[in-house]
């Protein structure tokens, strides 16, 4: 069995973002958008491609809240009525095994100990031998493209957030 599992954001302080003005929006930095048909609109929350006509909301989102040097924070995709998801452990969704991802594991004080970029059907392989070792806390998978912060990967039993 994989010891490690994949999960959205939370999607409950997106919630009431959707109901302000776009100039309200703006004032904190936040676009809406429509995806297109040709996809590149990753939800953060539901962990797969928005479908073409969704609406979202590109925002920043601190995904690394810490007091260590790896403090990081990017551009996400949110899309309206989207649901945290948390997959079953060692499963990893096709929005992560169609695209460039970088994998940074990370020790239980948030110092990164590993960073490297693979194809997303490559994923899997390396979270387990990431995982294998016992000083990797979690995982974070980021669009290598874009630098865009993808999800956390956690221990099964374990989630950080």
């Amino acid at each position: 069995m994989h010891p490690w599992q994949l999960s959205g954001i939370d999607h409950q302080p997106f919630e009431a973002l959707f109901e302000s003005s776009d100039d309200a929006l703006a004032a904190r930095g936040i676009v809406r958008r429509r995806a297109g048909d040709s996809g590149g609109y990753p939800c953060r929350v539901s962990l797969t491609d928005a479908p073409a006509g969704a609406e979202l909301l590109l925002l920043p989102y601190t995904h690394l809240a810490t007091q260590s040097p790896y403090r990081a924070s990017g551009p996400i995709f949110v899309q309206r009525g989207a649901t945290r998801c948390v997959l079953p452990a060692g499963v990893v969704p096709a929005y992560v095994q169609r695209r460039l991802i970088s994998v940074r594991a990370y020790d239980s004080a948030d110092f990164m100990l590993s960073g490297l970029v693979c194809q997303g059907t490559e994923v899997a392989a390396h979270l387990d031998r990431l995982f294998a070792d016992t000083t990797v806390a979690f995982v974070q998978l980021h669009n290598a493209g874009h630098g865009c912060f993808s999800c956390q990967v956690d221990r099964v039993g374990h989630p950080r957030q």
